[in-house]
């Protein structure tokens, strides 16, 4: 894992004290209700390993890096979103924030990350969970991974705020937000 860069803005968290830690479902949840899930919750979660890359924004890009996490589709089906709910923004340490479309977290291969080359995550890398979604740029899946709050309407997380590209799709190099053109309208 050495040719992996630390790149992240803000300070690493310390160690995570696992009595202390959780993780929050918020927003418009199907019971109406904030689900609060502690480390042994999560632990008790199944666990898979999915094959993929990690494309950084930068112009640098993991290859086959097995991460090991829990599918976001098990955490769905345990704290699920009410029926027009379409995006999702997942929050992480220090207020940093991600939005996604629900199908993007919903989709095969994304996962909770708790591991990354057959180790747990570092706290530089993103532990104890990071949000890995290998269909779109790392930003997308921010480190220190806090909660997932279900949205009815799209809204710009952390760095789209500041100039990136609403959906980042590495495949069609959606970095900036002048990209995103006024046929694109909102996703």
């Amino acid at each position: 894992m050495s040719s992996w860069k630390v790149m992240h803005y803000g300070r690493v968290p310390r160690s995570t004290d696992p009595q202390g830690w959780d993780f929050r479902v918020i927003g418009a949840t199907a019971s109406g209700t904030e689900h609060i899930l502690d480390f042994a919750t999560l632990a008790a979660l199944p666990r898979v390993d999915v094959l993929a890359d990690l494309h950084c924004v930068n112009g640098f890009s993991l290859l086959d890096l097995t991460w090991t996490g829990i599918p976001t589709r098990a955490l769905l089906e345990l704290a699920p979103p009410r029926e027009d709910v379409r995006h999702v923004m997942a929050w992480a340490q220090y207020g940093y924030s991600a939005n996604l479309r629900l199908a993007d977290l919903q989709a095969e291969g994304t996962l909770l990350a708790t591991g990354a080359g057959g180790e747990d995550l570092s706290p530089e890398h993103g532990g104890p969970l990071r949000l890995v979604l290998p269909h779109l740029y790392a930003w997308k899946g921010p480190k220190w991974l806090r909660a997932i709050e279900y949205l009815t309407e799209d809204r710009r997380g952390f760095w789209e705020e500041r100039g990136y590209h609403n959906s980042a799709d590495p495949w069609s190099g959606e970095r900036y937000a002048y990209q995103e053109g006024a046929a694109a309208g909102p996703n």
